[in-house]
């Protein structure tokens, strides 16, 4: 079994995440955002996530928002670059 990986939040990422939770879509949809970044540990390239071409980034939909990360395989490492709704995620990248 390979260790789990530590999830890292960049400081757009954790700011992002403090936006949404000022005025989130919806109670179950933060709750849904927070779960899939912590299960990243378990599983970096969970079913349904895709590789963003011409970067090292890679994507998970929860829903209308996109979460944003880069993996690194040594040491076991995920780092949440975005977490924004699906119409302004890839803007700044």
């Amino acid at each position: 079994m390979p260790p789990p990986y530590r999830v890292d939040l960049t400081r757009a990422a954790a700011r992002d995440l403090r936006a949404l939770a000022r005025r989130p879509p919806d109670q179950a949809t933060l709750q849904q955002l927070a779960a899939t970044i912590a299960a990243l540990a378990a599983d970096p390239r969970p079913p349904g996530c895709v590789k963003l071409r011409a970067s090292e980034f890679w994507r998970v939909a929860v829903e209308d928002y996109r979460i944003i990360y880069e993996i690194a395989d040594e040491p076991p490492v995920v780092t949440v670059a975005r977490i924004r709704h699906r119409r302004e995620v890839y803007r700044d990248l």
